[in-house]
């Protein structure tokens, strides 16, 4: 057998996982997961089978890994059946019959069942969720062990294939490229592809009453597809809160570069939801989120940023956060700039403004587990970009973005080498600093004053 080989950047650190230690292990690396799930939506009924193709870091004779709230059935490690295990407390731990050595690739296969549900931690609740006609999967950052046996770690990312079979009539989108659909009896089975390399929070399958369709390409414009799947009775809304949506692929592309993959779906729930949620390849957003307010827009154009900053470059660890959120939220403000809404500078000025008048004691380049999605996050991650380019000037800090898009492309990033690569390209500004500039802004708890650009 053929092993796919681990993409660039791919293996886990030797570190326990920073704020989230209890999820991953650093003994091994997955390449691949191929996933099938059965799925009864009424009961909720999950049965599933997982087959990852990994490879051993070190010596191993057991390899534990993340699976909450379902049971495996049995599992097997290349071909031979594994008759030992032990599951509690989210980890699922299997005594391999013989020893794998490190750098060897091996296969487990996993069938496992039950009724799934969202895992309920310190960030609310994450992962599986039912919705009141259909399923909705949030994995940021701990859910993917409500529906998959996984290295739970946002460095050990990986290519996957979903199939999922379920009740007649509905439409399941899951990250990737659609491979297939057909239908038997009452079931119907989706079958979709990532081949990127993608963390495990960023898995997700969505299912519902959904109808597919392509929003147009202009002639000669972007030609990116973009597939849209909402309630035969929200379309009509969707397709006005979308409007720009292409519009809004040409700025980021423009700013950052290419965009990273295939293809580009976007899932409306019919319910509401409290804010939009991002994986890869796609966004889903609530029925409350239709509409062409500022607040809607700005989030529509948040959660597509993503698939640049959170998705093709993902964080190595949680404590960069900012890498995401910070980036995102700057690009916000270039889609507000760029659409006629407020500028950067204006933007920047009222988020500093309320920074000011509601203080955080944080820092934002190391920000806890707590507060890792604290609005502070966002807002000073996009002022200390803010200050960034301001100390560089447009050429050299679009340059920066579009490069550390370009070096990084599906891989895992920290702050340390973003720093490091702004450094480089900006050496021939006298006193240029990086690190003098966004340390203030990253590492320490005050608010430094608003960037002048």
């Amino acid at each position: 057998m053929k092993f796919p080989s681990l993409p660039r950047h791919r293996a886990p650190s030797d570190a326990p996982a920073p704020y989230i230690p209890s999820h991953g292990s650093s003994s091994f690396a997955v390449a691949h997961y191929d996933l099938e799930l059965a799925i009864r939506l009424a009961g909720n009924q999950l049965t599933g089978r997982a087959i990852l193709t990994a490879r051993a870091l070190e010596s191993l004779d057991s390899v534990e890994l993340d699976l909450i709230g379902l049971g495996m059935d049995k599992a097997s490690v290349n071909g031979k059946r594994i008759l030992k295990h032990a599951h509690r407390d989210g980890k699922l731990q299997l005594q391999l019959p013989s020893p794998v050595a490190a750098g060897e690739m091996f296969t487990l296969d996993i069938r496992y069942s039950g009724f799934p549900a969202p895992d309920d931690g310190q960030w609310g609740e994450v992962g599986w969720e039912e919705l009141d006609d259909g399923v909705l999967v949030a994995g940021q950052p701990t859910g993917a062990p409500t529906w998959f046996p996984c290295n739970d770690r946002p460095d050990n990312k990986a290519s996957y294939r979903f199939s999922v079979t379920t009740d007649a009539d509905y439409t399941v989108v899951c990250n990737g490229s659609l491979l297939s659909h057909s239908k038997k009896s009452s079931r119907e089975t989706w079958v979709y592809e990532q081949v990127a390399p993608m963390a495990t929070y960023l898995a997700t399958v969505q299912i519902g009453r959904y109808k597919l369709l392509t929003l147009p390409a202009p002639t000669g414009g972007n030609q990116l597809p973009i597939t849209v799947a909402a309630p035969k009775k929200l379309l009509a809304r969707t397709a006005t809160s979308l409007a720009r949506q292409r519009e809004m692929v040409e700025v980021f592309t423009e700013s950052f570069g290419p965009y990273p993959f295939p293809g580009y779906t976007v899932v409306v729930t019919e319910d509401k939801l409290e804010i939009p949620l991002e994986a890869q390849s796609l966004s889903i957003i609530g029925s409350n989120h239709l509409d062409t307010s500022w607040e809607s827009q700005r989030l529509i154009a948040h959660e597509l940023s993503h698939q640049w900053f959170g998705n093709s470059l993902t964080l190595a660890a949680w404590n960069d956060i900012w890498l995401h959120e910070g980036f995102a939220c700057y690009a916000e403000w270039l889609w507000s700039e760029e659409s006629g809404s407020m500028t950067i500078a204006e933007r920047a000025s009222a988020a500093h403004a309320k920074l000011v008048a509601d203080p955080v004691e944080l820092a934002v380049g190391d920000p806890g587990p707590e507060m890792m999605f604290d609005d502070a996050v966002y807002k000073r991650g996009a002022l200390a970009l803010t200050a960034l380019r301001a100390a560089s000037g447009d050429e050299k800090f679009f340059t920066l973005l579009r490069q550390w898009v370009l070096d990084n492309r599906h891989g895992s990033v920290s702050t340390p080498r973003f720093i490091a690569l702004a450094d480089r390209l900006c050496a021939d500004i006298p006193g240029f600093s990086a690190t003098a500039i966004l340390t203030p802004w990253l590492f320490r708890k005050q608010l430094p004053p608003l960037p002048q650009f």
